[in-house]
């Protein structure tokens, strides 16, 4: 088998970034935008010892489990490798690949695996996206999300996994940098002015956030963009972050308002929680309810318990359970995330949850020792840990 050379693939399975998988002369052939079940033709890349790279040529026989992606740009985009399979086959796909894990890294056999929980409507469902800003060739003003493995953006405003007034908001954005000459950004260069947008959904309250990452202090006529945002049913949060490192860290360390507050607020469950823009929060709500739900009935609290959750973030899973706990720990190594923790727990009103500021294995044998120390030798306990 050599470079360039063309071979009939059967579409046996899949690989962890998506890829189907194929086997041709006792090789396996990795093939892009393939799915499993179709027979394709497809064309050597790229060869290694005992594995190899091939690019899709043409469908031969579709799969029975091939669908039309839902986004017309999902070939070029790097956001989604497999809409071209059926939402059910993908769970299935899921499924399997952390079975075969626990298998072949984790040495385990018998594996009680609960089934794979999706959800009804797999689109439109992401509470947050972060939009590179950049030229085309002709030096229009395009965002989008960048193409596979690297950082050429494909122009999309219409995200099918984000929230529907993303479109409008980006549509803004940009007319906005054209009418008022305001550059993009280069990483090539490091020159111009706008880097990315970042923007929120509530889907609760329905309250949106933008946040735009710009390289630079000062925000030329951020009035006139602000008044054209806020018209938009909803907005809350407009911010801007300053980023003037070459890097590919999207957001800068400081956050600075522009119009109404620097957070929005939203609900997983009855629980109520403050989000700025540096906030880390589950992006897929629906799903993130359904999973703090599932560690509340395998946690199985009657209101007696002391719960640790190390890694907490800004409280989310630690406030959601401290609703049927008699206490809460959480650990997180972001000071500004616990500042955000602290708050999230006095809107709520719940005084059963206390945050630490560190590394989750420096501070519980702190706590360990300071607990013995004070209470005559006795050992603190924990009866649930997440």
């Amino acid at each position: 088998m050599q470079k360039n050379d063309e071979m009939i693939l059967k579409i046996e399975d899949m690989g962890v970034d998506g890829a189907g998988i194929g086997k041709a002369d006792g090789m396996t052939f990795f093939v892009k935008d393939a799915v499993i079940g179709d027979v394709v033709r497809a064309k050597v890349m790229k060869l290694k010892k005992t594995y190899g790279y091939a690019r899709l040529m043409e469908l031969l026989e579709a799969s029975p489990d091939r669908v039309e992606p839902k986004c017309p740009y999902y070939r070029q985009c790097g956001g989604c490798q497999i809409q071209a399979l059926s939402y059910e086959k993908q769970l299935e796909f899921k499924e399997r690949k952390v079975r075969n894990n626990l298998e072949r890294i984790g040495g385990f056999s018998e594996i009680p695996m609960e089934p794979i929980v999706g959800m009804e409507e797999p689109y439109h469902y992401r509470n947050k996206a972060q939009f590179p800003v950049g030229t085309d060739k002709d030096g229009h003003i395009v965002t989008g999300f960048y193409a596979g493995r690297t950082h050429q953006i494909i122009p999309n405003m219409e995200c099918a996994l984000g929230c529907e007034e993303n479109g409008k908001i980006l549509k803004i954005i940009v007319d906005f940098m054209n009418k008022y000459h305001i550059s993009a950004y280069d990483e090539k260069t490091g020159k111009g002015f706008v880097r990315h947008a970042l923007l929120r959904f509530g889907f609760t309250t329905k309250e949106i956030m933008v946040c735009l990452v710009v390289n630079g202090d000062n925000f030329p006529h951020s009035e006139k963009l602000v008044d054209n945002l806020r018209n938009i049913e909803g907005m809350t949060s407009i911010t801007y972050s300053v980023n003037k490192e070459n890097t590919n860290v999207i957001m800068g360390k400081s956050i600075h308002l522009l119009w109404g507050q620097t957070y929005i607020t939203d609900y997983i469950g009855n629980v109520k929680y403050q989000i700025s823009p540096l906030s880390f929060y589950q992006v897929n709500p629906k799903q993130t309810e359904n999973l703090y739900q599932y560690a509340l009935e395998y946690a199985g609290l009657t209101g007696e318990e002391t719960v640790w959750d190390l890694y907490c973030g800004i409280g989310t899973i630690s406030l959601f359970l401290a609703q049927k706990a008699k206490k809460v720990y959480g650990v997180e190594i972001v000071p500004q995330a616990i500042e955000d923790a602290k708050r999230n727990a006095d809107i709520n009103g719940i005084e059963n949850a206390e945050f630490f500021v560190g590394k989750a294995e420096e501070i519980l044998p702190e706590y360990y020792e300071n607990y013995a120390r004070e209470h005559d030798g006795e050992k603190a306990y924990a009866d649930v840990i997440v």
